[in-house]
């Protein structure tokens, strides 16, 4: 799984937008060494260059890019994260894919709690002591996380609708 999602996380980076650009949910094939993978993204905080994105490695796998206010972290580090959206609010911790600087976390499934509140409407705030927080938008959430999830368990890539 690692090697897949640091092919993938490269593979955002020159992907991602440019500071400026609208921040909504899109979700579309990006390649990876074991084929194409859905992945849902979205930008945000203050300088709109935070990320989300969703991607599919037999079960749904969360990265958390905190953009120029992350700055370099040291290898090894995890973090608990707190995201509220709706008034509701969960925990949950990330562990540093540190060649990239994202902090990902492994979700259960298609019914993970943390899917359920991003599939939501308005903004979710990410927030943890040590790295502040980050609002994103939620609009297209919902369609963008569906068509990751549609993706899980169809086996190696290439297999897109």
């Amino acid at each position: 799984m690692r090697r897949g999602l640091a092919t993938l996380i490269l593979a955002l980076l020159t992907t991602l937008p440019a500071h400026g650009a609208s921040c909504s949910w899109s979700a579309k094939m990006e390649e990876d060494e074991g084929g194409s993978v859905m992945t849902a993204s979205v930008c945000g905080g203050s300088k709109g260059d935070a990320h989300l994105m969703l991607a599919c490695f037999g079960k749904p796998v969360l990265s958390y890019d905190l953009g120029a206010a992350g700055g370099q972290l040291e290898p090894g580090i995890s973090g608990s994260f707190t995201f509220k959206a709706g008034g509701k609010s969960l925990t949950k911790k990330l562990e540093l894919e540190a060649m990239y600087n994202y902090f990902t976390t492994e979700l259960s499934g298609p019914t993970d709690p943390l899917l359920a509140l991003l599939r939501g409407k308005g903004d979710v705030t990410v927030s943890a002591d040590k790295y502040g927080e980050a609002t994103f938008p939620l609009k297209g959430s919902g369609a963008a996380i569906g068509k990751v999830l549609a993706e899980c368990g169809k086996g190696s890539g290439g297999e897109a609708d």
